[in-house]
């Protein structure tokens, strides 16, 4: 179901909290807002939430709302087909069970009330699902930008979870690190290995902008390619060389590659929502001038992209 699979693993006293107010949120009908980084384990907490809850005999289904308007709304509410067929959408196939709506800071600005109004009325139309949202943006800094409904924040923020960055979790770490390669041995019938001292403070001393997916993605190819049962410093393959890879295995929160044009499209828009739509600051972000900025809004406006059509 999921492109990545983010392991709950971890004694840090900020994780385990995380992890215990899922585990109470489980047994109640609340909606749930995870915030974190990319890679943190968004929706593995969504998963657990599910897997604990009344609910866990019933589908779990999620939808990408980082993807063009159109589509979200179709997976999200159904969509009639060229025969006139109704196909039916997250909220009716997961009846009974859970949805989550990744990327949730992403979602068309009309559509956020629209989505809201339907949210409130389930019950009316006898649909009983568990509504969980993740994201890794600060959404109450979106509402007071007027980026994202306000009712729409209040229907998932009164119980939020934020998962720390792995970077600031300490010796689970480590843990994790052993956990990953322990399992890919074990999965692939090789010996047991082991990492020295050095390689232990390379891995805890990393950045993990990625967060724990980065670190499995990175532990399996180091297991994978080592030769004598021990990986030293020189084998964990982190940093520029291991990037582009990386990027291949992370898809939680949209880490993928993509054409240059595209991302040109998406650092734009990124700069723009953290400045507050401020074309001044903006265009200083991005070194670039504020005639050059103003002629991609345009070009990317002719192109029908939604978030510059409406760019006040």
């Amino acid at each position: 179901m999921f492109a990545s699979e983010v392991r709950l693993i971890g004694n840090h006293p900020k994780f385990v909290k995380a992890l215990d107010f899922a585990s109470n949120v489980a047994v109640t009908k609340a909606p749930v807002l995870v915030v974190g980084e990319s890679g943190s384990g968004k929706k593995s907490i969504c998963k657990l939430i599910h897997a604990k809850s009344a609910r866990a005999e019933h589908p779990i289904l999620a939808v990408d709302c980082s993807q063009e308007t159109q589509a979200v709304e179709n997976e999200i509410l159904g969509w009639r087909d060229e025969d006139g067929k109704f196909n039916k959408g997250v909220l009716e196939k997961a009846n009974k069970g859970s949805i989550i709506l990744s990327n949730i800071d992403a979602l068309d600005e009309k559509f956020q009330k629209r989505l809201y109004q339907i949210l409130q009325e389930l019950g009316d139309y006898d649909l009983d699902v568990r509504v969980m949202a993740s994201t890794s943006k600060n959404l109450s800094k979106y509402v007071g930008a007027g980026r994202f409904y306000r009712a729409l924040y209040t229907f998932f923020s009164g119980s939020q979870i934020t998962l720390i960055p792995l970077r600031e979790r300490g010796t689970d770490i480590e843990e994790l690190a052993n956990f990953f390669a322990n399992e890919y041995t074990a999965v692939n019938n090789m010996d047991d290995i082991e990492f020295t001292e050095e390689a232990k403070r390379k891995i805890s001393s990393f950045y993990w902008a990625h967060n724990v997916a980065e670190l499995k993605s990175v532990i399996e190819s180091t297991v994978a390619n080592a030769t004598d049962g021990k990986i030293d410093l020189n084998a964990i393959e982190i940093g520029e060389k291991k990037a582009e890879t990386v990027a291949n295995d992370i898809d939680e929160d949209g880490m993928r590659l993509m054409s240059l044009k595209e991302a040109e499209r998406l650092l734009i828009k990124k700069a723009l929502i953290h400045t507050s739509e401020n074309r001044t600051q903006a265009a200083k972000i991005l070194g670039v001038s504020i005639r050059t900025l103003r002629n991609k809004i345009n070009e990317y406006r002719g192109d029908g992209n939604n978030y510059f059509v409406n760019l006040r």
